[in-house]
């Protein structure tokens, strides 16, 4: 399958305003499933000076910086790729990992995870995912149980405010976007040790003809087969489909344009997302 992918973000300001450098998170992650066929990135105004980066968590980015003053900051990325099948359960965990209730990472590999381990407690959350824990006989059929239950009695909702909703708002709720559900998700599964980093990026839906929107989902640690791809929207794992740009320990360090510009006129902000198969 071949898809043109077509994502515009657009800043506008009260006045000419000085741009402070930005990081653009829009360099899709390298993955086998699928191959970049031809990809461009016009950023308006013209920067004086781009370079590609690697940040603290192995995300590629693009840092630009302006010398002039300008009313508009405008990014447009147009790509397409090639998708291949991929088996998002083709995987072996460690088996001296078992039993998964008492599932704990080992060595350095454990020193390195405490980051993406961090909750700051939600024991109704934890209770939740322990529940389900009991019920299921391995960790990949807990997991397949606890995204089919978020997904059914959980609405996604698109929500074009900024921000996250606090896990346990979502939980009581019962409804939030793809970043809510997912920052939801990670504070189940870290409240039972497992590490989750939280993904943003593109999820194609074939029944769709217009409406994607960037998405967000969650990665979660098992020692052996590493991160693995899993999304509470969709009640899915992460397949071919999934086009991931940046993953972090936490969603705000995943936002596809972060940067400051100076003054203080007030801005307006419009993005767009168009996926189609080609």
């Amino acid at each position: 399958m071949k898809l043109s992918v077509s994502h515009l973000t657009r800043y506008t300001y009260e006045e000419k305003v000085p741009l402070n450098p930005h990081h653009l998170f829009l360099i899709p992650q390298q993955r086998t499933y699928f191959r970049i066929l031809d990809a461009e990135w016009i950023v308006r105004p013209e920067p004086s000076g781009k370079s590609q980066r690697i940040n603290a968590e192995g995300n590629p980015f693009f840092q630009v910086w302006f010398q002039n003053e300008s009313d508009i900051l405008e990014v447009d990325l147009r790509f397409q790729l090639e998708t291949f099948d991929f088996n998002p359960y083709g995987f072996i965990i460690s088996p001296h990992e078992y039993p998964f209730d008492k599932f704990e990472y080992k060595g350095s590999t454990a020193e390195f995870l405490k980051i993406y381990q961090k909750t700051d407690g939600f024991p109704e959350l934890r209770n939740y995912a322990k529940k389900l824990m009991s019920e299921n006989m391995d960790i990949v059929s807990f997991l397949v149980a606890l995204l089919t239950v978020i997904h059914q009695d959980w609405s996604h909702d698109l929500r074009y405010e900024p921000g996250l909703l606090e896990p346990m708002d979502t939980f009581s709720s019962r409804a939030g976007s793809c970043r809510d559900l997912s920052w939801m998700l990670m504070q189940m599964l870290r409240g039972i040790g497992l590490a989750t980093r939280f993904v943003s990026g593109y999820a194609f839906n074939p029944e769709l003809e217009e409406g994607h929107e960037l998405h967000g989902w969650v990665e979660v640690y098992l020692p052996g087969a590493g991160w693995i791809g899993i999304d509470p929207s969709l009640g899915l794992f992460a397949d071919h489909n999934y086009i991931p740009l940046a993953s972090s320990f936490h969603p705000t360090n995943t936002l596809p344009i972060a940067g400051t510009y100076g003054g203080t006129a007030k801005s307006e902000f419009f993005t767009e997302v168009r996926i189609q198969e080609v």
